[in-house]
């Protein structure tokens, strides 16, 4: 164990785990898909929190985003604009269970973390956190 004063002694959890609803296009139902899990897996108790859903402006995949607790996004500054990516610090310092964690496969904006949202995604995976997540293939 470490003296520094900035390490939080926790302890051990296994890897997350990572599921992963796959889909052919946009629109086919991936998020609304990854909603329902979450919905189900509350149900049973446990905790799970939104970090990353895209709605697209469908009015059925945001009423199920409701009663689910959602992460703030961090703010990123660039080019003169502000863009919104997960914030992993703060899923890290939740600890839920599970995290839904939409579009695997997003470049994230430039300062950001990491590269790649998969990056995002395996740090919290580390952590011992379960990953739900979506990708078009």
């Amino acid at each position: 164990m470490s003296n520094d004063s900035n390490v939080i002694a926790t302890p051990h959890r296994p890897p997350g785990e990572l599921r992963i609803y796959l889909g052919a296009a946009p629109g086919v139902g991936k998020t609304f898909a990854m909603l329902g899990e979450a919905h189900r897996r509350l149900a049973r108790g446990q905790d799970v929190v939104a970090a990353v859903v895209e709605t697209h402006g469908r009015a059925q995949t945001a009423e199920l985003l409701a009663g689910i607790e959602q992460v703030p996004r961090v703010a990123i500054s660039y080019r003169g604009t502000v863009q919104y990516e997960l914030d992993v610090d703060a899923v890290l310092a939740r600890r839920p269970d599970l995290v839904l964690v939409d579009e695997l496969a997003h470049t994230n904006t430039p300062g950001s973390r990491n590269r790649k949202r998969y990056e995002d995604v395996q740090e919290l995976l580390a952590a011992g956190i379960t990953v739900v997540s979506t990708v078009n293939i």
